[in-house]
């Protein structure tokens, strides 16, 4: 089982290590630590949530050319490996319930694993590092840094959160700064507390400055 998870491991750097998005290769190892660290004190199955860690973004709609974000190249990788073919399946689900779909959209993770990994992907999502990737996805879909005539929206179907071309700062609203309630575990929990203060104090100070309240 470690020879997989560390095939795989080398596989999804290979696949990622040159993307500019937020979704790199140290996003995925980020996400990989945490989930274990998570993971050992829920005494979840290691092997399920490691793999799910690692294959999480390899079909991201928000990066995949067809957008669709069923996990083929997840699951070809998996097969290929002879892992077995029920964990092939349970990682696959939580690859496809693992994203946030938007404000209004209910959460459909099941599985303690799931629960896991996506606590993990969250927390890399807030904090310095999710103003760090916020920042560097934005400009990778051209997006505006800030417009103040532009509303945040709260998305009621995953259609329309897909969908949308909102500005990065719109972002924190719609989906960072609730991420902090969205936690599964308590260990995540914990985390995103300071983490969503970060956010909070980066965006008081960025609104300030965007209005030249500090001249």
């Amino acid at each position: 089982m470690n020879s997989i998870i560390q095939q795989t491991a080398d596989y999804v750097r290979s696949q990622c290590e040159h993307d500019s998005s937020g979704h790199d290769w140290w996003h995925i190892y980020r996400v990989w630590k945490n989930a274990r660290a998570i993971c050992e004190r829920e005494k979840a199955n290691s092997f399920i949530v490691e793999l799910a860690a690692l294959l999480h973004d390899l079909d991201d709609w928000k990066l995949s050319e067809q957008g669709s974000g069923e996990p083929l190249r997840a699951r070809a990788w998996l097969e290929a490996c002879d892992v077995d073919q029920v964990d092939v399946d349970i990682v696959c689900e939580i690859i496809t319930h693992v994203s946030f779909k938007g404000a209004g959209v209910a959460n459909t993770m099941e599985s303690l694993e799931g629960l896991i990994v996506q606590d993990a992907d969250r927390l890399d999502a807030i904090g310095a590092v999710g103003i760090g990737r916020a920042f560097a996805y934005g400009g990778h879909k051209h997006r505006h840094m800030h417009n103040p005539k532009i509303e945040p929206s709260s998305h009621t179907s995953f259609e329309e959160y897909k969908n949308s071309n909102s500005t990065t700062v719109n972002h924190f609203y719609e989906k960072l700064l609730l991420l902090k309630d969205r936690m599964n575990t308590t260990a995540a929990r914990r985390i995103a507390e300071g983490r969503h203060i970060a956010m909070v104090q980066f965006l008081e100070r960025f609104l300030r400055e965007w209005d030249g309240g500090d001249v």
